[in-house]
């Protein structure tokens, strides 16, 4: 397949996606700035999209990009990755390394490959800051030490359920706006995908879901902090704004 006809325009949005991903808590962002960051990367994306022609979309070369949990076991984000899939018109299937690590393989579009690793990152992170947060909060202490481990995994469920669901949102909101256009976008990139993915030949299986015990006050936790997280795409190109956070 040919490569991208505007790699110009290409290299720049992924210029862009470099400079937000710098924007962590590890560089004294707050989760919250970090995911309103994420929505300029998809109103980044759609323009990028909505600036190729059909014949360049339909010529662009599909990517495998890996997100690497460094785990053994499954994480939270497991539960929220197919629909950051989803949101970026890609597919994604998780791998095993020699190590017996899980990863996640995000195949399409190269700039929607980049933006898919770039939210699994952020909602991976998020995760992990906001259950840190929840462990120092007063309805925490009210577990006793043997239910804290079923109340971690419920709040963590909680949040990527809850993340997962505005996302899908986000992605109907996103894809009517696109539509007005008069172009079938997801369709032609979908179709791109798809032909380009069976190509490669591969056999995956889809796990059945599980039931699951939840401690339902840990569980609603972490769908407050997921919903609480401002995630919707800022159309009119205003950067990011900081919000306050109650401690």
């Amino acid at each position: 397949m040919n490569q991208p006809s505007d790699p110009v325009a290409l290299d720049k949005l992924k210029a862009r996606i470099q400079a937000l991903r710098a924007k962590t808590t590890a560089n004294g962002c707050t989760e919250d700035e970090a995911l309103s960051a994420a929505a300029k990367v998809a109103e980044l994306l759609d323009r990028h999209d909505l600036s190729l022609s059909d014949v360049e979309l339909q010529t662009s070369l599909c990517e495998r990009r890996v997100y690497e949990t460094h785990r053994k076991k499954r994480i939270p984000l497991d539960d929220c990755i197919g629909a950051v899939a989803q949101f970026c018109d890609c597919r994604v299937w998780r791998e095993k390394n020699a190590a017996v690590e899980v990863s996640y393989v995000f195949f399409g579009l190269s700039a929607d490959v980049e933006v898919a690793h770039y939210l699994a990152e952020l909602i991976d992170g998020a995760v992990r800051a906001e259950l840190g947060r929840f462990k120092t909060s007063a309805d925490y202490a009210r577990f006793r030490h043997q239910e804290r481990h079923l109340a971690n995994a419920s709040f963590a469920l909680g949040m990527v359920t809850s993340i997962a669901d505005r996302l899908v949102a986000m992605k109907k909101s996103r894809d009517q706006v696109n539509e007005r256009t008069g172009r079938g976008l997801v369709i032609l990139k979908t179709s791109v995908v798809d032909a380009e993915f069976d190509k490669l030949d591969m056999k995956l299986r889809t796990q059945r879901a599980t039931s699951r015990m939840v401690s339902t006050a840990a569980y609603e936790a972490g769908g407050a902090a997921g919903a609480t997280l401002p995630i919707n795409p800022g159309l009119d190109g205003a950067p990011p704004k900081r919000s306050a956070r109650q401690g």
